[in-house]
């Protein structure tokens, strides 16, 4: 059965999972599609409302929108710290109160996946996006009218409770919709949109030097969110799929050399018909079900045994220590330095720290696809196996420059030197942390295939803890024990540490992939693993 004008061409493929998950398969067979010279994987269905077997315009323009979600749900959770001061005295708060309009928010945006991740997975990704993206909507809308501490801060933990699914979603649509060959960089550019969202104390500041109230950065990102939500109902298709590989892949026979004996058309004539592509009316149904297979409370409950998978793990490390640094740290502290002596900016210009994410991760933005160009070519050297840990070598140099950027920024705040310095800082952490953000969730999700949607809970819930550690009552331990102490010195002796756990997974990765394979945990979730992962 070929392609006819009426039926899009179906990609197919017969690469597969080895014994170690993490080791893929992607030896090429007669009548497989390839990329970079591999066989595509994961395997797809023979069917175009297959997510994998989409045209690529509609993949990246679901890739763009949930993207810039990430963009508007971060920049409403940082934005405000350059307003921390105003709070104070508006509210009748001391600084440290009033900062927690943003470290509260922070929390319960990672904590918000403990529902709404067992939620897309029992009621599919399309209604749970709709909600979280609908709560956004009238949580921005409450703190645009609030008039107290307390109605700000509800409405400010509404739309972070809402937007926090899109800290998991995109990395799950990723893995949903495109092949392995494909997420290095389309997890990059997912990094980029939320690192950037990082800027929002810029926009902030900026409107507060334009003479608005601080009401209108809500409103701002009010209008953006309805588009958004609009947008998002047209384009945004369900992309769960119950997938039965065992139809149209070799990877779950006994016998792994079955594919090269079965021709393509005698595989392609085993399978059933091909079933027409859903209109542009059904792709609009919001809801599709519910998934019985799936226990809302276990997939929870199962999330927290992910902090025992290593590579899982220093993803948590890894998020939550650049987060509490360039999301919190630097946020609280540039806007109280550079008002006082010897700088003397206005209030106004407070938020322009925001400059160095935007140079830090705009030069990291070509280094987007060099993970996946490392491993494909480690790849075919390697015969066609595919480890995990082969596109981990470009993070190299991210290893150093980060603890690096610290002692500049913490030095800089000490001893108050040029301000250029507190840029030069937050530009090398940043571009640092795109690597760590970007390739170590990568190579986690490469890693543990299986059941990624509890991973995902798991990495959220543990970066978002982190960072809120690093970021309470912050001003009050640097005020007691100075910058170059807090953050010259422990958190840049933090920050290295976690950092060079990149030589143990080069050396050892597999070794450990091995191990764990072989445990209790892993038995417990290949029993769970469900039908709907793509990968």
């Amino acid at each position: 059965m070929g392609p006819t004008q009426t039926q899009p061409h179906l990609v197919h493929s017969h690469a597969h999972e080895e014994d170690i998950p993490g080791t893929v398969n992607l030896q090429a067979v007669e009548g497989d599609d390839t990329a970079l010279g591999q066989a595509l994987f994961p395997v797809p269905a023979d069917d175009p409302n297959d997510p994998l077997q989409w045209p690529n315009w509609k993949k990246t323009t679901i890739l763009v929108l949930l993207s810039f979600y990430s963009f508007l749900g971060n920049s409403a959770l940082l934005g405000p710290s350059v307003y921390i001061q105003i709070y104070s005295k508006e509210f009748g708060i001391s600084p440290t109160t009033a900062s927690n309009l943003v470290s509260y928010p922070n929390l319960i945006y990672g904590f918000g996946s403990l529902l709404l991740v067992p939620a897309y997975l029992k009621f599919g990704r399309r209604p749970v996006v709709l909600l979280s993206m609908t709560m956004y909507v009238f949580g921005l809308l409450g703190a645009s009218r609030a008039h107290s501490y307390g109605g700000l801060m509800t409405a400010r933990l509404v739309h972070a409770l809402g937007s926090g699914v899109c800290e998991a979603l995109p990395v799950q649509l990723v893995n949903d919709i495109f092949f392995l060959h494909e997420r290095g960089k389309r997890i990059g550019y997912y990094t980029v949109a939320l690192c950037w969202g990082a800027t929002g104390p810029l926009y902030a500041g900026y409107m507060l030097a334009g003479g608005y109230s601080w009401r209108l950065y809500f409103y701002v990102e009010l209008a953006f969110a309805a588009a958004l939500l609009v947008l998002t109902f047209i384009f945004v298709e369900e992309t769960m799929y119950k997938r039965d590989t065992g139809q149209t892949s070799p990877s779950n026979s006994s016998d792994k050399d079955v594919g090269e004996k079965m021709p393509a058309v005698e595989r392609l004539e085993s399978v059933s018909v091909v079933p027409p592509r859903k209109s542009f009316r059904q792709t609009l149904k919001i809801w599709s079900g519910v998934d019985h297979s799936v226990s809302f409370f276990l997939t929870a409950a199962r999330s927290f045994t992910y902090f025992l998978v290593p590579s899982v793990f220093w993803v948590i490390t890894s998020f939550g220590i650049y987060i509490g640094l360039g999301g919190l740290a630097f946020n609280y502290t540039f806007p109280i330095k550079i008002v006082a002596p010897p700088y003397g900016w206005s209030q106004e210009n407070s938020g322009l720290i925001a400059l160095g994410n935007v140079i830090g991760y705009g030069l990291a933005i070509p280094f987007t696809p060099t993970s996946d160009i490392l491993a494909a070519r480690l790849t075919r050297k390697n015969n066609g196996i595919r480890e995990a840990e082969m596109r981990l070598g470009v993070m190299l140099p991210a290893m150093i420059i980060g603890p690096i950027g610290l002692i500049v920024y913490g030095m800089t705040a000490e001893r108050d030197l040029h301000w250029i310095g507190y840029f030069a800082g937050v530009t090398m952490v940043d571009w640092a942390s795109y690597f760590y953000f970007t390739f170590a969730l990568a190579y986690s999700v490469d890693s543990y295939n299986s059941n990624t949607s509890e991973m995902l809970i798991a990495m959220n819930l543990g970066k978002q803890a982190i960072s809120f550690g690093m970021g309470f009552k912050l001003l009050d331990w640097i005020l007691e024990s100075g910058y170059a102490a807090v953050i010259a010195g422990a958190f840049g002796a933090v920050l290295f540490l976690n950092n060079i756990a990149l030589l143990l997974f080069m050396w050892k990765g597999k070794s450990i992939r091995r191990f764990f394979s072989q445990t209790w945990l892993a038995r417990m979730h290949k029993k769970t693993i469900r039908a709907v992962e793509t990968a």
